[in-house]
């Protein structure tokens, strides 16, 4: 045993007095048992073999029915979508003509913020910071009309922010919706994690700020220049009973805390610094549950199976200067994508297996800010221009689009792309393999906002959903049939 799984702490959950919450979340007082402290000097007390294999094959439930859940689902339940991966079921609505059709359907404001809306059923998650507070915003996605809301106070920046003041501000973390619960977490850039009840208006169930807690340090410098601390960026991870979180603290990179009741579960063998990240990806090596998040040191792949919670399976070193390692690691079956620019400006592709992470390639392309978008044997991503790469090789297959340095990009049923950039250019383009020798743009809305696009496009029920750093939101709505052209 190696000792990380429950540490001894003195960690108490947070009872919001109702003058720091605004909304539904007064209406009933919250109350919160503290953990179980466990003496790590105590003789371990071995489960059965039976109890093992129970545990174990519950752990992996999650994973082995991730594809065929959410192949049939058209929510995007948590950051880059419903598989984590920037991929979807539904088609892009290409019709030969304009695109997308009309006016915005609806349009709102949410407060300041990078971080991305989600769609669960017929309902929009999403946060965003004004005059001191953020709020944690519930719509519905046919007409744009508030249902509920939360707020609770929170500063611009994290307290130890250090940096590019003008280029962000307020939470960048996507929302994370946990099906089973129907709770939905939130994490601010100030550290404040909390889960509400979404079928309770909003209700708080439990909440903690990581810098108090934890007592967090500042990130430290790292590369050849000057240190940049952006808060907190990553979206925390569902994984079966557990909410799993980038913490960065000198006990553990990630925390895995009981969804229902905020109490530790484990902390990961890595104490790396928390990177600056858009959130944790689940991924499976040789059968072993893990997840992977790009630390401000390291590619980390901690897995998460019965007994071995939080140990490291591999690091595969990489550092960027000014900790700007932004874009997500993008899995596929147990490889894994990293890219970033500055000092490395590279993408690789590394290999993952139980005795380690092995590169495959490494090509002189970067993105610094878009998460690469793997679809059928090519590898995509927008920054400065819409790359295409083979996956196997690495080998560059065509490059094009006027784009700058804000983007994602989604991958759709019907082979395209669509990607959200700059200042509210919205744009659709074939993918390789419509147009295997060049980029082919096929449309583009332009100037739909004038504020840098970081938030995350989200595509969900026949909508496309597009938001901007000022909290401006607008809903397009999609055709559900698309040219074969």
């Amino acid at each position: 045993m190696n000792g990380l799984r429950v540490p001894a702490t003195d960690l108490i959950l947070t009872r919001f007095p109702c003058s720091s919450l605004r909304g539904d979340a007064c209406r009933a007082p919250i109350r919160f048992q503290p953990p179980r402290h466990v003496n790590r000097l105590d003789p371990p007390r071995w489960p059965s073999a039976r109890s093992v294999v129970l545990r174990s094959l519950v752990l992996l439930l999650p994973f082995s029915l991730v594809g065929r859940a959410d192949e049939t689902s058209q929510d995007w339940p948590h950051w880059r979508g419903p598989t984590h991966d920037g991929r979807v079921q539904a088609v892009s609505g290409w019709q030969g003509d304009e695109w997308p059709v009309g006016e915005a359907a609806w349009a709102i404001q949410v407060g300041a913020g990078g971080s991305a809306p989600i769609v669960v059923d017929d309902r929009l998650y999403t946060i965003g910071w004004s005059q001191a507070e953020d709020t944690v915003h519930c719509y519905a996605i046919e007409t744009g009309q508030p249902i509920w809301h939360q707020s609770y106070a929170c500063p611009e920046y994290g307290r130890r922010s250090e940096g590019d003041k003008g280029l962000y501000s307020g939470p960048s973390a996507s929302p994370t919706f946990d099906r089973e619960t129907g709770y939905l977490f939130t994490l601010s850039t100030d550290g404040d994690l909390h889960c509400w009840d979404s079928a309770q208006n909003g209700r708080l169930v439990w909440g903690l700020n990581f810098y108090e807690q934890f007592n967090v340090p500042q990130r430290p410098r790292v590369g050849s220049r000057r240190l940049r601390d952006y808060g907190y960026t990553a979206a925390p991870l569902v994984h079966g009973p557990w909410l799993i979180a980038e913490v960065g603290d000198d006990q553990g990179n990630l925390v895995a805390f009981s969804k229902r009741t905020g109490e530790i579960a484990w902390w990961s063998q890595s104490k790396d610094p928390a990177g600056h990240t858009g959130g944790l990806v689940p991924v499976v090596v040789e059968g072993i549950p893990c997840v992977a998040v790009l630390t401000i040191r390291n590619l980390l792949v901690a897995r998460l199976d019965a007994g071995h919670e939080g140990v490291t399976l591999a690091e595969f070193p990489w550092v960027t200067d000014f900790a700007n390692s932004i874009a997500t690691p993008a899995v596929v079956g147990s490889s894994v994508l990293i890219t970033s620019e500055y000092n490395q400006y590279a993408i690789c592709r590394v290999d993952l297996s139980r005795q380690g992470a092995r590169q495959i390639w490494r090509q002189p392309y970067a993105s610094g800010v878009c998460t690469p978008v793997v679809q059928k044997g090519f590898v995509y991503w927008c920054w400065r221009g819409l790359y295409c790469l083979d996956f196997a090789t690495g080998k560059p297959i065509w490059r094009g689009g006027r784009f700058g340095d804000t983007g994602s990009l989604v991958g759709t049923s019907d082979d395209r792309l669509i990607a959200w950039a700059d200042r509210g250019e919205l744009v659709l383009v074939d993918s390789a393999r419509r147009s295997p020798t060049a980029y082919r743009e096929l449309a583009r809305r332009r100037k739909i906002f004038s504020s840098d696009v970081w938030p995350h496009l989200a595509l969900a029920h026949g909508k496309l959903f597009c938001k901007d750093r000022d909290g401006n939101l607008k809903c397009f709505r999609l055709p559900t049939e698309t040219s074969p052209r």
